[in-house]
């Protein structure tokens, strides 16, 4: 069995965040209260209950580099949260999502397209336990399969 821990946006960037309420596209963050699903934090991997406060911004994603980076909205909560690194578990941003999206990428950053799925998220873990046993895999990202936007990183223990 492939082991596997999902990787939360790091604390640089949402200290960032938090402090200028600036995103990577030099817009200014959006405040949104939670009103009930659809809330991901990026760094703490959690689902916002109802009332907490979230950012909602741009973020230029670390990796993949070259070709295939890409910036994504993100939700961020507004106040420090503790970062939701998970091991041998898909976090609930990815298992309460109805679609997302496995992106596999190698060392050099280049995506792997005949590995990647799109799938219900309470339907991932086993799909990219098989696919991190590809020697080829140095990481995953998973996305939210409509919209696009970056769930968590995926790396191998």
């Amino acid at each position: 069995m492939t082991r596997f821990r999902c990787v939360p946006m790091d604390a640089p960037s949402a200290r960032r965040f938090r402090a200028t309420r600036r995103d990577d596209r030099g817009g200014t963050a959006l405040s949104r209260v939670a009103d009930g699903p659809g809330f991901p934090c990026r760094r703490c991997l959690r689902l916002a209950r109802p009332g907490e406060e979230m950012l909602l911004l741009s973020w230029d994603l670390p990796r993949p580099l070259g070709p295939y980076w890409t910036p994504s909205p993100v939700f961020l909560h507004s106040q420090d949260c503790e970062p939701g690194a998970t091991e041998d578990a898909l976090p609930e941003t990815v298992l309460a999502n109805p679609l997302v999206s496995l992106r596999h990428y190698d060392a050099e950053g280049m995506c792997l397209y005949d590995l990647g799925l799109v799938l219900p998220g309470a339907e991932a873990e086993a799909p990219l336990r098989e696919r991190l046993a590809d020697p080829r895999v140095s990481f995953v990202n998973i996305h939210t399969a409509r919209p696009g936007c970056w769930l968590a990183g995926v790396e191998r223990v």
